[in-house]
């Protein structure tokens, strides 16, 4: 990239707000993080970050820099894909694995914008839970997956590429449901669907669960099933409630057939993620990878 390293390194450090995670992030060490920023203010000759003890948070000026280096960041992401798109015209096979909530619910209309833009690139798709597209990549099956959940497997590289939230569903028809707020000892009692073993959705939510008190064996699991869909048309004919990404019940949402229960104290928020075997320079995949990214923005 041809922009100012010090700018990367002020982006990464206000979006973490943390100087340890920024440095880790980098790749660089927690003091060469803190010089570049302190010779940016010193270039810029104003304070871009309040320091007390050992939290920070953006000034004014902070916030006023971060917006002006979003923009600069997109433009040149810009002109790196099309610039690289000018110069390969691309064809071959590109083998995707994505986890079932991407490939349902957000990967499609990529795929065929992407299709249009490369008519010369064949792309298969494979459907599994992220254990299983994980271990795709890794028996090379696979050349590119697109997945979700916590998992951190040292052999994978893992790229942010959209941000996701689960929340807690209820049939409008429920007649155990009949508040749009609940407190978590209440989930123990209300029946649910959970993931199978391997999901990534599963891994977030016991996650998430973790950090108000409850274990996933404590739940009320009235069935594990292995997908959105199927997940969704059992609770609109049943008692049911289940955890599910947002992306996955708009429709459901918008027609009023369902509704979001609020857990207090719960939020769970995730990345999808593209993964990609460590050292592994495939120009299809890092093409499908930008091509994505930039995808309706």
């Amino acid at each position: 990239m041809i922009f100012d390293f010090r700018l990367q390194v002020f982006h990464t450090v206000a979006r973490r707000l943390n100087f340890t995670k920024a440095a880790s992030e980098l790749f660089i060490s927690q003091p060469a993080v803190t010089k570049h920023i302190h010779e940016l203010e010193n270039q810029l000759k104003i304070k871009l970050f309040e320091r007390n003890g050992s939290k920070i948070k953006l000034t004014q000026a902070g916030e006023i820099l971060l917006n002006h280096a979003e923009r600069i960041f997109e433009i040149y992401r810009n002109i790196e894909f099309d610039l690289n798109s000018l110069a390969n015209r691309q064809r071959g096979i590109l083998r995707l694995g994505a986890s079932t909530t991407n490939a349902q619910y957000i990967l499609p209309p990529i795929l065929a914008a992407f299709h249009k833009k490369f008519p010369d690139i064949h792309i298969t798709l494979t459907i599994n839970n992220t254990e299983q597209i994980e271990q795709a990549l890794q028996n090379k099956e696979i050349d590119l997956g697109v997945i979700e959940g916590y998992s951190k497997n040292p052999g994978i590289k893992y790229t942010e590429f959209l941000k996701d939230e689960i929340v807690l569903v209820s049939s409008t028809k429920n007649s155990l449901v009949t508040t749009g707020s609940i407190q978590p000892e209440q989930l123990k009692q209300i029946p649910l669907l959970l993931r199978e073993p391997g999901s990534g959705t599963l891994e977030v939510i016991s996650h998430a669960l973790k950090t108000v008190g409850i274990n996933v064996s404590e739940l009320s699991s009235e069935m594990q099933l292995g997908g959105s869909e199927s997940m969704k048309l059992y609770i609109l004919h049943s008692n049911c409630v289940a955890f599910l990404s947002v992306h996955a019940v708009l429709k459901e949402l918008q027609n009023k057939e369902c509704y979001i229960i609020d857990v207090e104290g719960l939020s769970i928020e995730r990345y999808f993620y593209f993964a990609i075997l460590q050292g592994q320079p495939e120009a299809l995949p890092e093409l499908f990878i930008r091509f994505a990214r930039h995808f309706g923005r």
